[in-house]
């Protein structure tokens, strides 16, 4: 399976018809935040595959734009807080970045433990059903530790790095963190999980265990 994933940045020929030929055999689209909601809509309606996304700090609540207002990219589905089967893939996520100012989708570390808490059910439902927890996660922010910065914006999610640990999703797909040296590290294994930033954007051939 092979996904495209996206977050933080708009990327020309993606916003084009190129991306039909360029990204041809994508079965998947991730959209990990601070991103149009017209982008994600439009690279979904050209590729016709499923779109998975949650929102960053960046977000709008509502978004104005050609072709009007939109709270959500149309035809995609929102991830936070929830444990979603594709086809017998699993995925679940989580919006959001650390609070650091007045502002939509930023979270207080108690309020993101409150978030990954709350998919604890549907995780142990998932084991009970078909022998594992979690394929992948999405999130904006980085788990603490992992890709993270040391300012307050960017700092990673704790309780993100205890869900990689207790439920070992096989991927692990974020944003947030802007990649502008190419010596900044973009992927990551960290137990059984494979951490990676998709500033901008990322292709993955998944290779699943099941």
């Amino acid at each position: 399976m092979k996904v495209l994933s996206l977050s933080d940045t708009l990327i020309p020929f993606i916003y084009s018809r190129q991306v039909r030929n360029r990204f041809h055999d994508a079965d998947l689209v991730l959209g990990c935040g601070d991103l149009p909601y017209y982008y994600l809509e439009y690279v979904f309606d050209v590729l016709d595959v499923p779109l998975f996304f949650v929102r960053g700090n960046h977000d709008q609540v509502i978004e104005y734009a050609t072709g009007g207002q939109r709270t959500h990219p149309n035809g995609g589905i929102d991830l936070h807080r929830k444990v979603y089967n594709h086809h017998g893939l699993l995925l679940a996520g989580v919006e959001g970045s650390v609070r650091y100012r007045v502002g939509e989708f930023q979270y207080t570390q108690a309020g993101m433990w409150q978030h990954v808490l709350g998919l604890i059910p549907a995780l142990f439902r998932n084991r009970l059903l078909y022998g594992r927890f979690l394929d992948i996660f999405i999130s904006h922010a980085p788990p603490a530790g992992i890709h993270d910065g040391t300012d307050l914006p960017h700092q990673g999610i704790k309780a993100f790095r205890w869900l990689i640990e207790a439920f070992k999703p096989q991927y692990y797909f974020h944003g947030h963190i802007h990649i502008h040296r190419p010596d900044t590290l973009k992927e990551t294994i960290y137990g059984q999980t494979r951490i990676i930033n998709t500033y901008g954007y990322r292709e993955t051939d998944l290779k699943l265990n099941k």
